[in-house]
């Protein structure tokens, strides 16, 4: 069975991942709640995923500003890619390469566990353009940046995908579409 690559992430209305400066305060300091249904999207992914791919920005983002004193992806074994790779630190692997090569490699392995694309746009666009996404899981969150980061950069070629399935939880539209 060959894993699938996921793509689960957060946008605003507008298309956009984060602010120009890379923040993503508007993720953390707002309560997309009503209190009407828990969401639990993000445990319904983690069950059937094992290994987390993403690049350096969004590493230390996740590790300093997001999660500082417990890094949350501890349990799978993560691919960080970045120019300039620090040795390895447990199941942390800082990697200087293609990141085409690194997920068709990934998807090889034995597993019965899937891979989860985190971010940023700048790894998004190559494995889109490559054909090397399987699933796209976008939560659309209420808000209006006006600019910033886009989700899908001006590097990222025409893809055409099926809708799979649209639910609204509390105040997030998510979108699931497959290749």
């Amino acid at each position: 069975m060959t894993r699938k690559v996921i793509l689960f992430i957060a946008e605003t209305l507008d298309g956009y991942i984060a602010e120009e400066n890379g923040n993503i305060d508007y993720l953390i300091d707002n309560d997309f709640t009503s209190g009407e249904t828990n969401d639990r999207e993000y445990e319904k992914l983690v069950k059937h995923v094992d290994t987390v791919v993403m690049g350096r920005k969004t590493y230390n983002q996740v590790a300093n500003k997001l999660s500082p004193d417990s890094y949350p992806y501890d349990d799978f074994e993560n691919y960080i890619m970045t120019r300039k790779p620090n040795d390895d630190v447990g199941n942390i692997h800082f990697v200087d390469g293609d990141i085409i090569d690194l997920v068709k490699g990934l998807k090889k392995e034995s597993s019965k566990k899937d891979i989860w694309i985190v971010g940023g746009s700048s790894i998004i666009a190559p494995l889109v353009n490559s054909d090397l996404i399987d699933i796209y899981q976008i939560g659309i969150v209420p808000i209006v940046l006006g600019s910033g980061i886009p989700l899908f950069s001006d590097k990222t070629k025409f893809k055409e995908l099926n809708l799979e399935a649209a639910k609204k939880i509390n105040g997030i539209a998510y979108l699931e579409y497959s290749k």
